[in-house]
């Protein structure tokens, strides 16, 4: 096993904005994708590469506290961190060095979920 993580599951309020937020951070479209009973906005990823997705659900919330993901920006921190508080998200804090491992900024994403972007 490559990595520890294989996928993450992030609730949305609302999906089609989440889908916005996340498709102008990340720099590329995020998409749709309907399953049994549900809508899912599934973050890009290759097959057996660690995944995720956007999902709506009334029994799960977005929350500012527990567990934080790291989002690759890679070559596009700065572009990335521009793309927050104009597409409703906050910055938390700003670009840091993260000692060896590269350089992170905490935000809240536009549906109140803290997440990190990173790159090298």
């Amino acid at each position: 096993m490559a990595n520890q993580i294989v996928w993450c599951d992030i609730p949305v309020s609302e999906l089609d904005r989440a889908v916005r937020f996340y498709s102008a951070v990340l720099g590329t479209e995020v998409k749709k994708q309907n399953l049994p009973g549900m809508t899912i906005a599934v973050l890009p990823h290759n097959d057996g590469e660690v995944g995720g997705c956007l999902f709506q659900s009334p029994e799960e919330k977005p929350s500012a506290q527990g567990v934080m993901i790291y989002l690759d920006a890679n070559g596009r921190l700065d572009e990335a961190i521009a793309a927050v508080t104009a597409n409703g998200g906050k910055i938390l804090q700003p670009k840091h060095a993260i000692g060896p491992f590269g350089f992170r900024c905490v935000i809240l994403d536009s549906e109140g979920n803290r997440v990190a972007l990173h790159s090298d």
